[in-house]
């Protein structure tokens, strides 16, 4: 009896202490969340604005550090500068050697070209320019004929990516990658942050979002507002409606901002790349939510050139996208509709 005694005893004793020392460090994990303090950075890159936020005890990254990836991001990725690398393909014949930036995007670019069959393609900016939405600057729009000689330079079936070289098969293909580069810019930012040790933060590229973790010291969720459509990029926007995410990316297109007003008509800066001829359908917007940045920011122009019914079909077999749609009814009225999975990220 002694002998049983002292065993529960002991054991007793032992799960005591276990308790005692998992409370403990319950108690310092929450005592160190609640010490952490928010940093905030912001600036300006690639056209547009960023904003970070992250949540630590102590201030680990600053800005220098961060307007330093966008200028390396600049050198790979911008079409606006004759001497990055992307300028250089275009400029080339044949193609050139890659970097890790321009070689990830493009990928991605490519197999999302593939998913979408051909809806998104990096290989519109003959067509971009002609529409007056690229680097050079236009008068008159292009007619027909204009139209059908710049549809030979466009399609990325032209572009062969071997390892890390990038060719184009016609002289005259010609890359953009500003569809999806924001997206991706987000993601080297989120990645650089998570690399330092940083697990709660928030970075925001041009309204391309990436957020983990919660917002301290409060302690609540991450809140994300989506826009309202303006009738002009001078108008100031309301909050749609307002999400709350844990971990993951939200990026949204318009045609509502980024336009050309020609007459009585609102030309969309979205180009159909099988047509030649600027998107023209019943959506406004499209937030998508996925778990990385370049995803997001990819297939949300795709969704917006489909059409509605196209891009809720196109959803129902892609179960790693969740997104809002905000769209013009036949009667003019303005509604929304959202896929199922993203009905649960809206308070």
């Amino acid at each position: 009896m002694c002998r049983m005694q002292v065993k529960r005893l002991k054991k007793v004793t032992l799960w005591r202490l276990g308790s005692l020392l998992t409370m403990l460090f319950g108690f310092t994990q929450f005592q160190q969340l609640t010490e952490l303090k928010p940093f905030q950075l912001t600036g300006l890159a690639q056209g547009t604005t960023y904003a970070i936020t992250y949540y630590s005890q102590r201030e680990i990254i600053q800005k220098p550090q961060i307007d330093s990836i966008f200028s390396r991001l600049d050198q790979s990725l911008s079409i606006y500068s004759p001497t990055s690398l992307i300028s250089r393909f275009n400029q080339s014949a044949t193609g050139v050697e890659t970097d890790m930036h321009l070689r990830q995007v493009v990928q991605k670019s490519l197999a999302i070209f593939n998913e979408t069959a051909g809806v998104f393609d990096i290989t519109v900016h003959p067509l971009v320019n002609a529409w007056g939405f690229g680097t050079e600057k236009v008068t008159t729009l292009p007619d027909s004929a204009t139209i059908k000689s710049l549809l030979a330079c466009v399609g990325s079936e032209k572009l062969r990516l071997n390892q890390n070289w990038l060719r184009k098969t016609v002289p005259c293909t010609r890359i953009d990658v500003n569809g999806i580069a924001q997206g991706y810019s987000v993601d080297v930012i989120a990645n650089y942050l998570e690399k330092h040790g940083i697990r709660n933060y928030m970075v925001e590229v041009g309204g391309e979002i990436r957020v983990k973790g919660r917002k301290y010291p409060q302690n609540t969720p991450m809140s994300i507002g989506i826009e309202t459509p303006t009738k002009n990029e001078f108008e100031s926007a309301s909050i749609q409606t307002v999400i709350e995410v844990n971990q993951g990316a939200v990026t949204t297109s318009g045609n509502y901002r980024k336009y050309r007003q020609v007459g009585p008509n609102r030309i969309s800066h979205i180009i159909n790349p099988k047509t030649g001829y600027t998107s023209q359908n019943e959506l406004i917007s499209v937030t998508v939510m996925a778990h990385d940045a370049i995803i997001a920011d990819g297939y949300d122009n795709a969704l917006l050139a489909m059409g509605l019914s196209q891009a809720l079909a196109f959803l129902k077999h892609h179960q790693n996208l969740d997104a809002y749609f905000i769209y013009q009814k036949s009667n003019g009225a303005i509604t929304d509709t959202a896929t199922a999975g993203f009905y649960k990220f809206m308070r």
